[in-house]
């Protein structure tokens, strides 16, 4: 005889899986498709963010821990420019400390994975969890002064999912 809440809780579990699948792996309309195709396709954002040249960026978070983060950019003319994976090497090298805000940070990376502060230095930290050049879970530190300006950038092993911090 089958249990309905075990049933229940596989069926759950299962939905669960799946809904973080198809988050990761959205396949996005083609360059110059309108916003309205935007949605449809990739569903909801996250998160919007105004885009200083005209236009909106759109966040789609890919896993609750936010390592998979794309941006949808539209253009001024409401029209799909770009949709890309944020959280690489490649593009927090292009942080420019001491001249990027808060804004530039959320335009680029979407929200972060953690906030906390550095009080010796008045920082506040915005960490994001990625895969260092594909190869290993890394954290991005990136710390801002109160006027909200990057200061320093900090990167190193992710405590959370790296083998290095775990408990032998």
């Amino acid at each position: 005889m089958m249990n309905p809440l075990r049933s229940t809780l596989r069926v759950t579990a299962l939905a669960l899986v799946l809904s973080g699948c198809t988050t990761i792996l959205r396949q996005p309309p083609p360059v110059g498709a309108p916003l309205a195709a935007v949605t449809a396709q990739l569903g909801q954002p996250n998160a919007v963010y105004p885009d200083p040249a005209g236009g909106q960026v759109l966040e789609y978070r890919g896993q609750p821990m936010g390592q998979f983060q794309y941006m949808a950019r539209i253009g001024p003319d409401g029209r799909l420019v770009s949709y890309d994976q944020v959280l690489t090497s490649e593009n927090f090298g292009k942080v420019k400390v001491d001249r990027w805000t808060k804004d530039d940070i959320l335009r680029n990376f979407g929200r972060p994975a953690e906030v906390s502060r550095v009080y010796a230095h008045d920082y506040e930290v915005w960490s994001y969890r990625y895969k260092e050049a594909g190869v290993w879970n890394s954290m991005m530190n990136v710390h801002f002064d109160a006027q909200g300006v990057v200061r320093q950038m900090l990167n190193g092993p992710d405590p959370l999912y790296d083998d290095r911090f775990r408990r032998r």
